[in-house]
């Protein structure tokens, strides 16, 4: 299975940026992993919220194709303890899913267009966090899943 994380816009703090290519580095011991980051939209300033996540979502959609399993992260998405998250993935993989494509959205979201394509949503927690916060959050859950479907001692519970 091939996983990626696409974000929108690059993240402007290094001590994001550093945990995230931590992670990345890591999970590659486990699957073939890769973070895309897709271009913010030019002149957000002249948009409306609304046209803004259009377009946002017009340049993810150019990163997904029918085949791919869509999950977005997403405040009102399923919550999930880090173990039954491993087993999610661990479903995922055994279904043949061959690519699992996870998506965080930009500062205000997702427009309709992507929860319609969507084929699930997790929330990594009930509070608000900044998107760029999310894609650290996000790499360092989905390294915890494998490490607890390795049976590994990262995850103490």
């Amino acid at each position: 299975m091939n996983i990626q994380l696409l974000v929108v816009g690059k993240t402007n703090q290094n001590y994001l940026s550093q945990g995230v290519d931590e992670y990345t580095q890591r999970l590659k011991h486990y699957v073939h992993f890769e973070l895309v980051v897709i271009s913010d939209v030019k002149n957000p300033k002249n948009l409306s919220t609304a046209q803004l996540k259009d377009m946002e979502a017009d340049n993810i959609l150019k990163h997904i194709s029918t085949e791919d399993m869509v999950v977005l992260f997403d405040e009102r998405g399923k919550e999930f303890r880090s173990m039954d998250f491993a087993q999610w993935l661990q479903k995922c993989m055994l279904s043949g899913t061959k690519n699992l494509i996870f998506v965080v959205g930009g500062a205000f979201g997702f427009s309709q267009k992507i929860y319609d394509r969507a084929n699930s949503k997790v929330s990594l927690s009930q509070m608000t966090f900044s998107h760029q916060m999310i894609r650290l959050l996000a790499t360092e859950q989905i390294y915890r899943a494998f490490t607890i479907l390795a049976h590994e001692p990262y995850h103490n519970e």
